[in-house]
């Protein structure tokens, strides 16, 4: 059988200690602090691969800071790895369904 006991009201009013999370890495401190300099669409990075560097790993941990950041990114493919730069209206992926309205 449960129990129950009567408590004072003011238990459901305090806010809930949310705990910290995860503290990003170095790597990621670093590439968020870059991703904040791109202030304008003349503003174009590239980022160069390393041997065990996995192109796919890198490109959502770009996706990542960028949230972090608060920079909407755009991310090419170049020879070496990627370029990044400020997401404009020109540079948007085309690709998906058509909106109701075209």
């Amino acid at each position: 059988m449960v129990r129950f006991r009567r408590v004072d009201a003011s238990v459901l009013e305090q806010e809930k200690q949310r705990p910290a999370g995860r503290q990003p890495s170095p790597e990621q401190v670093a590439l968020i602090n870059k991703i904040k300099t791109i202030t304008d669409e003349s503003v174009v990075y590239e980022v160069t691969l390393e041997g065990d560097e996995k192109p796919l790993t890198v490109r959502q941990q770009l996706l990542r800071a960028s949230k972090t950041a608060g920079v909407e990114i755009v991310i090419r493919k170049s020879e070496k790895g990627f370029y990044i730069a400020k997401l404009t209206p020109e540079r948007k992926s085309r690709r998906g369904r058509k909106t109701a309205g075209a």
